[in-house]
């Protein structure tokens, strides 16, 4: 079976950890309120804290809205504070708190973050933040993601093991994920 190779390249919109240099990317469609993004969450932290400035980390929206009813909110809040430089602040609090991710919690991680809510609410209104969402959505349907968490080495869907933190820094720096 063919792998599936990422059909809309990491590029100056997209969200990203790490040294935007660096040989190793990895690209992850996630949802907020999905329990295998939450259990990939600290694993891919700790690979960040592992790999260093040999790797960057783009986070996509891939909201599953049917079965994650608060998922494409988290997604339009974690991209409304990015308008406000706190697009990681809110992803990490979203993932760190996915079991409450109704409007107002939303709404108290944006005060919690010191976010200017008058802005946050504007931004929400003005329908580009939902396009945004939907726009990485749909880079992940043209890459055949069709769950959730779905991870992209140097634009190569990765179909390992991504649970076990040492076997998922292996893959990452195998000389074919270099690319």
């Amino acid at each position: 079976m063919p792998r599936n190779h990422l059909k809309v390249p990491v590029g100056p919109a997209d969200h990203l950890q790490g040294n935007g240099n660096a040989k190793v990317t990895l690209v992850e469609y996630g949802d907020y309120e999905c329990a295998y993004c939450g259990q990939a969450y600290p694993i891919v932290k700790q690979v960040q804290m592992r790999m260093r400035d040999q790797l960057r980390f783009v986070f996509r929206n891939f909201p599953l809205a049917e079965a994650h009813p608060n998922a494409t909110a988290a997604a339009e809040m974690a991209e409304a504070s990015a308008q406000q430089e706190k697009f990681w602040d809110m992803h990490d609090m979203l993932f760190e708190h996915q079991d409450a991710l109704g409007p107002g919690d939303l709404l108290n991680y944006a005060r919690e973050l010191r976010l200017d809510l008058g802005r946050l609410e504007a931004a929400l209104q003005d329908g580009a933040i939902a396009a945004r969402v939907r726009s990485d959505f749909m880079s992940g349907v043209r890459s055949g993601v069709n769950g959730t968490p779905t991870f992209f080495i140097n634009d190569i869907r990765f179909d390992g093991d991504w649970t076990n933190v040492d076997e998922f820094v292996a893959s990452l720096s195998t000389p074919s994920a270099r690319g």
